[in-house]
């Protein structure tokens, strides 16, 4: 299972960015998907995450500000992010939890990683 995440750049304060993550390769069914964020010097902590049925949740300082959402027919998970800080800057990672034909059991799979910078 591959995931290629996209839609990282440079934002001004204030600004949006869309992020999208599209898994593929042997997937049998997705259960999880959401996506985590590492800023220089500090430890990955948890944006935003959906849930098969679509249940959300969402990390405090999120709320209100990002959104997630997938599409199951192209194995997407995007994130929209809106009132975006200088705080906000981080290269942000995908993950899905799925069966694949290689692998049965349910395993968590990461992106690359896209960097997301909110500078003047």
């Amino acid at each position: 299972v591959q995931l290629q995440a996209s839609g990282g750049g440079l934002v001004q304060p204030g600004g949006s960015l869309r992020l999208s993550c599209a898994a593929s390769g042997g997937i049998l069914s997705i259960n999880r998907m959401g996506w985590y964020r590492q800023a220089p010097g500090k430890q990955r902590e948890l944006v935003a995450a959906i849930a098969s049925g679509n249940g959300t949740n969402y990390a405090d300082s999120m709320k209100g500000r990002f959104t997630i959402s997938r599409d199951n027919a192209k194995n997407t998970v995007y994130l929209q992010m809106n009132s975006l800080k200088p705080e906000d800057k981080a290269v942000y990672y995908c993950y899905v939890v799925a069966r694949s034909r290689t692998r049965w059991s349910l395993t968590d799979y990461w992106g690359q990683g896209t960097q997301v910078t909110v500078s003047s």
